[in-house]
């Protein structure tokens, strides 16, 4: 999600930081998807993407991703969240888990 329009006093800033935030998710992607490969996974069948879109919430862009590229499997991280904050907020990935229907989801560390 886009910070607020008046959070950059210029265009240009919003862009550079964009492109900032875009190459050190991209690096970042890289490094896992590296992993999968290493591990034996068809370097042709290991997509990683992030696009830049708005959503209400961080698993219902995932989800929304699945649904549009019609992916098999989808792979997210276990957040720090205590009990007690799971509890109460739930969590990416439990929403991810409860709602990606006819997909495999792993839940990593």
């Amino acid at each position: 999600q886009d910070p607020e329009e008046d959070y950059f006093p210029s265009s240009t800033e919003k862009d550079q930081w964009l492109d900032k935030y875009r190459a050190k998710i991209g690096r970042q992607l890289e490094l896992y998807r590296q992993i999968l490969t290493d591990a034996g996974f068809d370097p042709t069948r290991v997509a990683v993407r992030s696009p830049l879109r708005y959503c209400p919430s961080l698993a219902e862009c995932i989800l929304a991703e699945r649904e549009e590229s019609k992916y098999d499997t989808i792979v997210v991280g276990r957040q720090g969240l205590s009990r007690k904050e799971r509890f109460l907020f739930g969590s990416v990935s439990s929403k991810i888990v409860n709602h990606a229907g006819n997909c495999t989801v792993w839940v990593v560390s």
